[in-house]
């Protein structure tokens, strides 16, 4: 397998963690989104939206983050990670959207405007991100995981932009729950650190 990648994207390392959580043998291409080449000609052949990550599998291509996800934990019968019952796919899923919509537009939003100078509004993107975090600080009340009693590849999903929060200035040290979760997950045989970037972070 080929994984087509950049180091500072979350949504990239949610691919890289999955892959190295299930031991799977793979090769990363680094994208350089700097000098254009994600809107190569030969890249948008891959995905025509010119985004990173995508998975190459054989004669198969598959683009999205969390559609990566979905595809590695089927391809290898891994139910553990995605539940094959109708109520815990139901469960997974909602968190996929999350990372999607909330994350995205929040923790990771802030983490862009802080790196990549985004336009955004940076408060309204900070309480975008503290009201997701306060959803998920409830949540994580009385259980360790997101989805049952064991990781699945919704904790993949949410793990990477909120574990780099800091770095939008996006403070997690109210959070003792999301903390507690993140170390967990960071515990896991197989984890891979998201690389930290350059500039100085909240504390």
């Amino acid at each position: 397998m080929k994984l087509y990648s950049t180091p500072l994207s979350g949504h990239c390392h949610r691919a890289r963690l999955m892959l190295s959580l299930l031991g799977v043998d793979h090769e990363i291409v680094d994208v350089n989104l700097a000098a254009g080449e994600h809107k190569s000609a030969e890249f948008l052949k891959l995905n025509p939206f010119g985004q990173v990550p995508v998975l190459v599998d054989g004669a198969l291509t598959i683009a999205d983050s969390t559609s990566i996800l979905v595809y590695l934990a089927k391809k290898y019968g891994r139910t553990d990670w995605l539940p094959d019952t109708p109520e815990g796919a139901a469960r997974v899923q909602r968190w996929l959207s999350v990372a999607s919509g909330e994350i995205a537009f929040g923790p990771a939003a802030a983490r862009m405007i802080t790196l990549f100078k985004d336009p955004r509004n940076p408060v309204e993107v900070g309480e975008r991100a503290r009201r997701v975090l306060g959803v998920i600080e409830a949540e994580l009340g009385g259980q360790n995981w997101l989805v049952g009693d064991h990781p699945t590849i919704a904790d993949v999903a949410l793990y990477s932009y909120i574990a780099r929060a800091n770095e939008g200035h996006v403070d997690l040290s109210s959070y003792a729950n999301v903390n507690a979760w993140l170390r967990r997950v960071e515990a896991l045989p197989g984890h891979v650190e998201f690389v930290k970037s350059p500039v100085p972070a909240c504390a």
